[in-house]
């Protein structure tokens, strides 16, 4: 028997900043989740994000946007672990034990 798989729907930034706006002016969150078919955590969840960071708060694809800091940290962490990669598997054609690895 094969077991369905449950895909994750996704809503465009406009529509997650339209709820936020809606839920600050309805009574019950409750009810807006109802009407629009969401789970009101969700909601909550947007609401909160929103008001860390209006501006970045929904960049798209379910994260949040890095600040050009993140980014660049980001980028360097990732060519660290390509680099220590390369040099592990230089070391072991060289024949140098893993307990030399500084």
């Amino acid at each position: 028997m094969m077991s369905k798989s449950k895909t994750r729907k996704t809503y465009p930034p406009s529509f997650k900043e339209d709820v936020v706006i809606q839920s600050e002016d309805c009574d019950s969150i409750q009810e807006l989740a109802d009407d629009l078919g969401l789970d009101p955590q969700l909601i909550y969840s947007w609401r909160s994000r929103y008001k860390k960071d209006p501006d970045r708060s929904f960049p798209g694809r379910g994260n949040p946007a890095r600040t050009p800091q993140e980014e660049k940290i980001a980028k360097l962490e990732h060519q660290l672990a390509q680099t220590r990669t390369e040099r592990d598997i230089l070391k072991k054609a060289m024949g140098i034990p893993a307990s030399r690895q500084g």
